[in-house]
Formats: structure tokens, C-alpha cells, sequence
């Protein structure tokens, strides 16, 4: 019973002035006041026009007509003439987590509201008086509490009830004539009307950006969608071209063997015929000798002269003058040209892909915002965007020697076997990676020096030229070099150098925004030091380069493992 008296005490109160409703009006938003309360509440809000809910704190606009609920008085009414009355269980005493009423002295109970006047805290017993007296009504009630103690004046044991705007801080009225005196001081309650008004401003500022961004987030994901559909519809698209390739390639090469076995039986069709013929020449030829060999052993010479014009007489012989032995030549051009086509359409296939590559890291989505994410400052944030590059053993110079999973390279100055490719480097000792790097990357090398030595650190386009000058790191508008030895660098581009300065180091790090233009080298030793930077624009998919050259032989370097 109390329990239920309690609710009915808080559901029939206005929040505003924590006393039972008078003139109870409704807000659109469900909550009840007191008419006279939101009326205030509301007249506060009148410069910016915008009115609020003290509770939820929803804005509405224009200011709500407010109508008296007559059901809602009517039940306040009865509650008045029936009183508050209850007694209370046991659960209704204080706990050690509960605030307990001030006035018990016994067995302490909870306390149901606290009194900011007062200052104390009352269970529904005692806080009886604040309901039924004139004076006590006045007072303000809140939910329980335990921290009155911090709005009472240390020095003077007064309530503090003025805000010192200079100060920015809650005195009493004796602060107020003593060590604030002076100063721009209010009535708490109005500063905090003050603030109230300013908070809900912001409230309704924060509202309206919560919509634009739930709107943004809406559209995002429809563009999310858009993407998702174009890649899938991208994706099965390039199937079936790549399956029509593949199924192509299949046909012609099922024609090219149906052709190849067609002429076979043709070629062997003829070898057998013209086989026939000279086999049955062969048995003609020995049958007409085992007859000149009786007729040689003929003693009678009368005889010997008249069968001699019949069996010497031969048949024509079956001409073989066609006849070519070409050992294990005859369908080698087939080969040949097969080949050659094999190449041709590599060559074809690695051009091509270059631009479908550059086609693919072009897609953006364009957004206003955020913008470009900042350049990485310390070792640690270039290492989130570290790749696992390895180096491509069809462009290594035959000078290079390949190791540690094709991440090492070392000057020989002894050719090595490898196979021939329009790939390989043929002048310079240079080898471009297997990898194409777009987005953000970032790696780095350690480098060992021979006698007359040094190590070229590069980034390059796939279509670099493989021969002449014209093929050097650097030294054409295809790739960009970093110059490396112990005394100094020195930075390539188009043919033009660059002197760089900077601490020696046998690590250097590579960082490459690849949309952002952007192109950075580093000393890498305790600390990372920027050695040279670029900002231009990237046409095509990069590739890491190395230049490893030595005049005696034994310069390395080696892409390091990062993760």
C-alpha cells in the first residue's frame, strides 16, 4: 500500500515544482505540469522560441496551447482528500546503498525525497509536513540525496545560493558581501535558468546535427550499396569476358590440333602410298633378279639368247626425288608460331593490365568529408600501412643473385642462368618488384656496401624501358630514385639530381600515398628523419625498385620484414 501511494504521489507530481499538480496540463510529448509551472518555464524560453520539455526534453515549435486535463485534476483531488498513509514494510528501511531519512531515530527508512531548503532528507512519514503546511510547500523536493552537505558554505555553514559569475562559483549571501563583494553575482536559480536556456540551444543544435548526420549515414550506406553492386556486377562481367577468353583460346587451340593431326594423316597417308609403291618395286626388283640369276647359270647359249630379251627388260622406277628427310622438323614452326603468339599476347595482357589495374584504384567515392588522412609522423604509424614486397626474378639484371624468398639481391658481377624474358633489366643491375603498389605503403631496406658500391632505392612504372640509358632509376619521367651511399644522397627524377642531406643510415624507408600524389624517404635508425619528399601526380600502378651496383662485386640489400 505505501508502495502503491508513492507511485501514485510521483505520477500525479509536477516535476517542476516537486508538488502534487495544480491545474494539471498535458505536453504533446506525454509529461504533465503544473499550468503555472510550464507557463514560467516556458516564458524563459521565449527569445529563442524554443520550447521545451523539462523532462525529455523534446523542443517543440511553435509554443504548444496548453488545456487543463480534468481527468488528471479530478484524481489529484481525490488523492488530496484521502492523504498520504501508509506503514512501512520492511524493505522500506535504509540499506546500506540507500539514502536514509534525517529525521528517524530509531531505525532509520528510506528516504523518499530530499529537500534543497531544508536540506535534509525525508522518508514518507516525515516528509508529510512538506505536503500539508502553507510555508513547507514552498519548498523545493528532489530525488534523495546525499551530497547537501556540498551546497552548505564551509566558512559560514550557510546555504549557497548565489553564483559568482566572476569566480564562477557558488557562495552564500555572507560570501557575497565578504571576499566577493564586488563581483557579478546572481541568484543560483536564475543563472541556472540562464544555462538552462543555453543548454537547450545546444541540445537543439546537437539534435539537428544528429539528423544531418543519420541523413549522411543513410546516404553513405546507399553509396556502400551502389559500390557493392557496381563491384559485383564488375566482378561477374570480367568472368564471363576472361571465361569467352579462355573459351577462345580452348577453340583455336582445339583447331590448331585438329589441323596438326589433320595434316599428319595427310603427310602420312602419302609417305605410306608412295611406302606401297616402292615395297612392291623392291619385290618386282628381286623377283626379276632371281630370274637374271637362273638365266646367268643357263649353260645352253641358245637358250641363255633367247630368254635374255624378256627377262632383262625392267619397268620403270617409281620416282622418289620428292623425298626430304628433315629428322624432327617437320611441325616445329607450328611450334614457333604458337609461341610466338604466346608472347605476343603476354605482352598484350601485361600492357593491358596495367591500365585495368590504374582503372580499378581509380574508383572514389567522392566525399566532402572527412578529408585526406594525415601523412603517419612516427616509425609506428608507417608501420600499419607496411607491405610484404618481393622482388620479380624475370626484370633482375643476370648480374643479381635472388635469395631469402626473392627479398635479397646481391652484386655477383657473375652472370646468372636465368631464362629470357622481355621483362629483364639487360643493361643496368636493376629488379623491380613482382608486387604493384597503390593506396598507402610503406616498406624499407637494408643495404650493405662492397668496395665502389651503392644502392639506388626507386619506385618506377611497370612500362620503364628494360635497355639503354634511357632504363636507369631516376634518370627518365618513369620512375623516381633515391641515391644511396655512406657519405651522401642524392634524389633522381627525369634525369635531374637533387643533393639531399641527411644522417647515414643502412636502413631507409619508402612511404607512398599513392592517390595523394605524395612520395617520402627516410633515414631509419633510432628515430626516422625525412630525407626527401615529392608531391605529384601518379598515373599509373608503382613498382619498388633497386639499383644495386659494385665495381668489385658483394653490395647487397634486402627488403625487410616489417610484421
Amino acid at each position: 500500500m505505501a508502495q502503491q501511494d508513492q507511485l501514485d504521489q510521483e505520477t500525479i507530481s509536477c516535476s517542476i515544482c516537486l508538488d502534487l499538480l495544480k491545474d494539471p496540463v498535458g505536453l504533446p510529448c506525454g509529461h504533465s505540469y503544473c499550468m503555472s509551472c510550464i507557463k514560467s518555464h516556458w516564458d524563459g524560453e521565449d527569445q529563442i522560441k524554443i520550447y521545451s520539455c523539462p523532462q525529455c526534453r523534446q523542443a517543440f515549435t511553435p509554443r504548444p496551447v496548453l488545456k487543463k486535463n480534468i481527468m488528471l485534476a479530478a484524481l489529484v483531488e481525490q488523492l488530496k482528500k484521502t492523504g498520504l498513509q501508509a506503514a512501512p514494510a520492511d524493505h522500506c528501511y535504509a540499506g546500506p546503498e540507500d539514502v536514509a531519512c534525517d529525521v528517524c531515530t530509531v531505525r532509520k527508512l528510506k528516504a523518499l525525497k530530499s529537500c534543497l531548503q531544508c536540506l535534509i532528507s525525508y522518508c514518507e512519514n516525515h516528509l508529510q509536513p512538506h505536503f500539508e503546511s502553507t510555508k513547507l510547500k514552498k519548498h523545493k523536493l528532489v530525488e534523495p540525496s546525499e551530497k547537501f552537505q556540498e551546497n552548505i558554505c564551509s566558512r559560514h555553514d550557510e546555504v549557497m545560493k548565489i553564483f559568482c559569475r566572476t569566480d564562477k562559483k557558488c557562495i552564500c549571501y555572507l560570501c557575497a558581501m565578504e571576499d566577493h563583494k564586488g563581483h557579478d553575482t546572481v541568484p543560483a536559480a536564475a543563472e541556472r535558468t540562464e544555462r538552462q536556456r543555453v543548454l537547450e540551444v545546444s541540445r537543439l543544435n546537437i539534435q539537428q546535427r544528429i539528423q544531418h548526420r543519420e541523413k549522411d549515414v543513410k546516404l553513405l550506406q546507399q553509396e556502400v550499396e551502389a559500390v557493392s553492386l557496381s563491384a559485383d556486377k564488375a566482378v561477374e562481367d570480367s568472368e564471363k569476358i576472361f571465361t569467352q577468353l579462355i573459351r577462345l583460346l580452348q577453340k583455336r587451340s582445339s583447331d590448331v590440333k585438329q589441323q596438326i593431326r589433320s595434316q599428319q594423316e595427310t603427310e602420312v597417308s602419302r609417305v605410306k602410298e608412295l611406302q606401297e609403291k616402292l615395297q612392291q618395286e623392291i619385290t618386282e626388283l628381286k623377283r626379276k633378279d632371281a630370274e637374271l640369276k637362273q638365266l646367268s647359270h643357263t649353260e645352253d647359249h641358245n637358250q641363255f639368247l633367247h630368254n635374255y630379251p624378256s627377262v632383262s627388260q625392267l619397268s620403270e622406277p617409281t620416282d622418289s626425288s620428292s623425298i626430304n628427310i628433315r629428322p624432327l622438323r617437320y611441325f616445329e614452326d607450328v611450334t614457333a608460331a604458337v609461341s610466338e603468339l604466346r608472347d605476343k599476347l603476354q605482352d598484350i595482357l601485361r600492357e593491358e593490365w596495367t591500365n585495368i589495374s590504374l582503372t580499378v584504384t581509380e574508383v572514389d567515392v567522392l566525399l566532402s568529408e572527412p578529408g585526406p588522412e594525415p601523412e603517419p609522423k612516427t616509425r609506428a604509424e608507417f608501420l600499419k600501412y607496411s607491405r610484404e614486397i618481393t622482388l620479380d626474378p624475370n626484370t633482375a639484371h643476370t648480374d643479381l643473385l635472388l635469395s631469402e624468398g626473392n627479398r635479397k639481391v646481391k652484386c655477383t658481377n657473375q652472370q646468372q642462368s636465368y631464362s629470357s624474358h622481355t621483362d629483364r633489366f639487360t643493361d643496368y643491375r636493376q629488379v623491380l618488384s613482382r608486387e604493384s603498389l597503390t593506396g598507402r605503403c610503406y616498406w624499407e631496406l637494408e643495404w650493405r656496401e662492397g668496395l665502389l658500391s651503392g644502392v639506388e632505392v626507386a619506385v618506377a612504372y611497370k612500362n620503364i624501358s628494360r635497355a639503354g640509358n634511357v632504363s636507369v632509376f631516376g634518370r627518365n619521367d618513369k620512375s623516381w630514385s633515391l641515391d644511396c651511399d655512406t657519405n651522401r644522397y642524392e634524389f633522381w627524377f627525369n634525369n635531374i639530381k637533387t643533393p639531399v642531406s641527411g644522417p647515414g643510415s643502412s636502413r631507409v624507408g619508402v612511404y607512398l600515398d599513392h592517390r595523394a600524389g605524395i612520395l617520402s624517404f627516410y633515414s631509419v635508425s633510432e628515430t626516422m628523419t625525412l630525407l626527401h619528399r615529392v608531391q605529384t601526380t601518379f598515373t599509373q600502378p608503382l613498382y619498388a625498385g633497386l639499383w644495386v651496383f659494385s665495381v668489385f662485386g658483394g653490395s647487397t640489400a634486402e627488403l625487410c620484414k616489417l610484421k
